[in-house]
């Protein structure tokens, strides 16, 4: 039987370009080659797409750069595939691929939408549900819209606050107390967020997040545990155990997620209750289907401490995809290998593309 040909792309314009490096060599490394024969693309953070067919480690550490070559991708459906530079008369013709990018210009819908224009499976959620679970501020619309429990926030422009910062500040203030936190609406990772106690705090991580987005949202602070879920599928989505994090800050910070020398902790299984843990991935899968996502998708809560109440957090529609990263470790703790996890995600992006155009 003849191997499926699956373009991996990876990198990206995003402050999480180097998570994506991470999360691609991971799966690269672990992909069944005898099913599959890769293509790697790489974005750079110029966006420059290039092809690498080097030393799979040389991903990571970002010197897979010198040794790549200029590629096309159009999104024309009759090449449905890439080309490179120096030879345009050859196409490299694709069966999926596997966009192993987080943040903006990756994960928003913006690739997905050339894939969709191209005519090609790709793996994880759409352009639409890509685009809504970005953006924190139209996603919480939507889980409002659908009855899903969540904390309050305000949603902010970064004009507003360079035109007027004090009426924006009285705004938040009004809203709720200190402290609050300050995210840009369309980053992951942890990129660009502050936990403000104070007015003088909230100044900076205003001006922080703007660095990122110039939307901003700004959320209550919930004292709960940070519990996450892992969903995969597409039309009958399933939801994994629960896990939980145990950050080495105060919050689970970029820091605490990638450079803190793994003294964060991840608890697989989460220890809640049997009937929590029923209700929580009840939400999870209620969450993923509001936004209409198909794949994969990471549903982050807080379990409030003194009260138990389950609050929504966010939908990562694209989450980090190391072998210690939570989703795939709780899938394997649910009884899917990493290995085989990488198969059903490619396998998924090819049965949605079959139902969408009636295959």
């Amino acid at each position: 039987m003849a191997r499926q040909k699956v373009a991996v792309l990876f990198g990206g314009k995003s402050g999480e370009h180097e998570v994506s490096l991470v999360s691609a060599t991971s799966i690269i490394e672990n992909i069944d080659r005898d099913k599959y024969q890769l293509y790697l693309i790489g974005i750079t953070k110029e966006g420059h797409w290039r092809y690498y067919d080097g030393d799979t480690e040389k991903i990571k550490t970002g010197e897979w750069e010198q040794e790549s070559k200029k590629v096309v991708f159009p999104g024309d459906p009759s090449y449905r595939g890439f080309f490179l530079i120096e030879d345009p008369s050859k196409i490299y013709q694709v069966d999926a691929i596997f966009p192993v990018m987080h943040g903006p210009y990756g994960e928003d819908g913006t690739v997905q939408g050339l894939f969709e224009l191209a005519h090609i499976p790709y793996v994880g959620c759409d352009v639409l549900s890509s685009s809504t679970g970005m953006d924190k501020i139209m996603a919480k619309a939507i889980f409002a819209s659908a009855g899903l429990p969540q904390g309050k926030y305000v949603g902010v422009y970064r004009h507003e606050i360079e035109r007027d910062w004090e009426r924006v500040i009285a705004s938040i203030e009004n809203s709720f107390p200190y402290p609050v936190f300050v995210k840009p609406a369309n980053m992951g990772s942890s990129v660009g967020i502050s936990k403000a106690k104070n007015r003088e705090e909230l100044v900076k991580a205003l001006d922080l997040a703007g660095q990122y987005d110039y939307k901003i949202i700004v959320e209550e602070f919930i004292d709960g545990r940070e519990i996450e879920c892992a969903v995969l599928g597409n039309f009958e989505p399933k939801a994994s155990v629960l896990g939980e994090i145990l950050p080495s800050n105060e919050f689970y910070d970029y820091y605490a997620k990638y450079q803190d020398g793994g003294q964060s902790k991840l608890l697989i299984p989460a220890p809640v209750s049997a009937e929590k843990s029923h209700e929580i991935r009840e939400l999870a899968v209620k969450a993923y289907k509001a936004l209409g996502c198909t794949g994969l998708s990471r549903v982050d809560f807080f379990l409030e401490r003194n009260t138990e109440k389950v609050y929504l957090n966010e939908v990562n529609t694209m989450p980090g995809f190391t072998q210690i990263s939570m989703y795939p470790k709780l899938w394997e703790a649910t009884g899917i290998s990493y290995s085989d996890l990488i198969d059903k995600l490619i396998q998924l992006a090819i049965e949605r593309f079959n139902e969408k155009h009636g295959k």
